[in-house]
C-alpha cells in the first residue's frame, strides 16, 4: 500500500513537473521570433540581393553599411556609427540589462568576382567585385536575428541587450580587431556569429592566426639597356626576397601557411624598376609560432634588399588571432541549429545547384549536406583549416561561438563564382534566415538561463588563462582605409 501511494506522489509529481516544463518553455515563445523571420522572408531576399548588387570592396563599403544600419534604426534599435576610426562600422544597441549578447556582421565584398546569378561562369562586370564569401547574406543575417531578438524582448517583456557589430573589411582590412582594440567588446557577455557554408555546422576549430604585412622595395632607376650598370632594380629585391622565402619552406612547420603577390613591379621593361611591391599573407595556428616566421622573414627582406644593392621597408596592414574555441556555447548553437534545420531547396534552387554541380564536376550526392545538420560527435575536436578571421580577436575577449548554413553549393571553391552565385538567390536567403532563427533561438536561452551564461563565461576564462593580455597584432596602426581603393 505505501509503495502504490508512493508510486501514485510520483506520477503527480512528475506529471506536474512535465506540465511545469511546458508552461515554462511555453511562457519562453520562441515563435515570436521565427514567425517574425518567416514572414519577414521577401524584406530580407530584398536587402541581400541589393548588398549583393553593390559588392563593395573592404572600408569603402559606405551603401551596404548605410543599409543595414537604416534596416536596423526602423526596428527600433540606436546606432553608433562611424567608430574606431572605420566610417562604414558600426554599433547597433536594443534594449537595456544583462545578459549583454552581441552579433557580428560583416558586409565587404572581393575584387575581381563579379559574378551573375546563374549556374556557369558569366560576370557582370569583367574584373569587378563580387560576394564570393557571401558577406552580403552575412551581415543581412545578423541583422534579421538581431531584429527577431528585439520582437522577442520587447513582447516578454524580457530584460537583457542586444547589439550588432557591424565590422567591415573581414577580407584584409581586419575590421573587428580594431573595435576590439579600442574596447566596444567591453561589457559585452557572449558574442554569437555565423559565415555563408556549403553546410550546415558550428565552427570548433581555431584557425590560423595571421599577419598580412606589404614590403616595399626601393632602387635606382635607370635605362635597363643603355645604363643597367647605373640601375639597382627594386624588383629585383623583390624577387629575391620571394625566392629565400621559398627556400624556407622546408624549414617551416607543416601547418604554417606563407603567400604572396607582387603588386608592383614596375612600369616598363627598359627602365629598371626604382619601387616594387610585395604582399604578404603569413599563416600560423598559434601566435607565438606566426612571430617566430614573421621574424625570420623580416629578416629575408633585409638579407634581398642588402643583396641587391636596394632597400626595404615593410608594413603591417592587418592581423588576426587565431579563434578560442567555445565548446559550451558551441553545443547550445548546435542544439538551435539542429532545432532549425539545413536549408530545404524547392525544384528550381535543385536544378540551379545541379547545374553548378556539373559546372565544377562535383557529385550530386553531396547534396544532402544542404539540407543536414553536420552532427556534433562527427566533428574533429579541433579543425584548424587553413582560413584566418579577425573573428579571432573578439573570441579573446567575448566568449564567442560561431556556425555556418549552406547558402553555397557543395563542392564550391572558397571565394568563387559558384559562392556569388548561389548566395545571390534564394538559397542564400533561405540560409540567413536559417541562421537568424538560430541566432534568435540560441539568445532566447541565454536570457532565459544565467547558469548556461556562467559556464560559457568559466570555460572562457580557463581557455584563455588568468594572465592573458591582449595585444593585437596591428600595434597601435590605424586602420588601412585605402588597402582595397588601391585596387579599385
Amino acid at each position: 500500500m505505501k509503495k502504490l501511494i508512493f508510486l501514485t506522489i510520483l506520477s503527480g509529481s512528475l506529471a506536474f513537473s512535465g506540465l511545469a516544463q511546458k508552461k515554462k518553455v511555453k511562457s519562453f515563445q520562441p515563435e515570436i521570433a521565427t514567425a517574425y523571420l518567416d514572414a519577414s522572408f521577401t524584406n530580407y531576399d530584398h536587402i541581400q540581393k541589393t548588398i549583393w548588387s553593390y559588392a563593395e570592396l573592404g572600408f569603402i563599403e559606405n551603401r551596404s553599411s548605410a543599409l543595414l544600419q537604416k534596416h536596423l534604426k526602423d526596428n527600433g534599435f540606436s546606432i553608433e556609427s562611424g567608430i574606431a576610426g572605420m566610417p562604414t562600422a558600426f554599433v547597433a544597441t536594443y534594449g537595456s540589462g544583462s545578459p549583454v549578447i552581441g552579433i557580428l556582421a560583416e558586409y565587404d565584398a572581393l575584387p575581381g568576382l563579379s559574378q551573375d546569378t546563374v549556374p556557369y561562369k558569366k560576370p557582370v562586370v569583367d574584373g569587378g567585385n563580387g560576394h564570393g564569401c557571401g558577406h552580403h547574406i552575412f551581415g543581412v543575417g545578423s541583422s534579421a536575428g538581431a531584429v527577431a531578438i528585439k520582437q522577442w524582448l520587447e513582447k516578454t517583456g524580457t530584460k537583457g541587450t542586444i547589439k550588432v557589430f557591424g565590422s567591415p573589411a573581414e577580407e584584409g582590412g581586419g575590421g573587428k580587431v580594431y573595435l576590439a582594440r579600442e574596447g566596444f567588446f567591453k561589457g559585452v557577455d557572449i558574442v554569437l556569429d555565423w559565415h555563408p557554408s556549403s553546410q550546415n555546422g558550428v565552427a570548433r576549430g581555431s584557425g590560423l592566426a595571421i599577419q598580412m604585412i606589404d614590403f616595399s622595395f626601393y632602387g635606382k632607376a635607370s635605362h635597363a639597356a643603355a645604363a643597367p650598370e647605373k640601375g639597382r632594380s627594386a624588383l629585383d629585391g623583390v624577387e629575391a626576397f620571394d625566392y629565400l622565402v621559398n627556400l624556407m619552406r622546408e624549414h617551416i612547420p607543416s601547418d604554417a601557411r606563407v603567400h604572396y603577390v607582387i603588386t608592383n613591379g614596375g612600369e616598363a621593361p627598359n627602365v629598371v624598376p626604382a619601387f616594387a611591391k610585395v604582399s604578404y599573407y603569413i599563416r600560423s595556428p598559434k601566435r607565438k609560432d606566426l612571430t617566430e616566421l614573421i621574424d625570420r622573414i623580416q629578416k629575408a627582406a633585409q638579407g634581398a634588399a642588402l643583396g641587391t644593392g636596394t632597400t626595404v621597408k615593410s608594413e603591417i596592414i592587418s592581423g588576426f588571432y587565431e579563434k578560442l574555441p567555445n565548446e559550451t556555447l558551441g553545443k547550445q548553437l548546435q542544439k538551435n541549429l539542429e532545432i532549425i534545420g539545413g536549408v530545404k531547396y524547392d525544384s528550381r534552387e535543385r536544378a540551379f545547384a545541379e547545374t553548378v554541380i556539373k559546372e565544377i564536376g562535383w557529385s550530386t550526392d553531396s547534396l544532402y549536406k544542404v539540407s543536414s545538420v553536420e552532427p556534433w560527435k562527427v566533428q574533429p575536436q579541433l579543425r584548424n583549416g587553413g582560413g584566418s578571421s579577425d573573428v579571432g580577436d573578439v573570441s579573446w575577449n567575448v566568449p564567442t561561438a560561431s556556425f555556418g548554413t549552406a547558402a553555397f553549393i557543395p563542392g564550391s571553391g572558397g571565394h568563387s563564382w559558384e559562392n556569388v552565385a548561389s548566395s545571390g538567390t534564394t538559397i542564400g536567403t533561405k540560409a540567413l534566415i536559417n541562421a537568424a532563427k538560430v541566432f534568435a533561438l540560441t539568445a532566447i536561452d541565454l536570457y532565459t538561463n544565467p547558469e548556461l551564461v556562467n559556464s560559457i563565461r568559466k570555460e572562457f576564462d580557463q581557455r584563455r588563462g588568468s594572465d592573458f593580455k591582449y595585444e593585437p597584432l596591428v600595434g597601435d596602426r590605424a586602420p588601412a582605409l585605402d588597402y582595397r581603393v588601391k585596387k579599385q
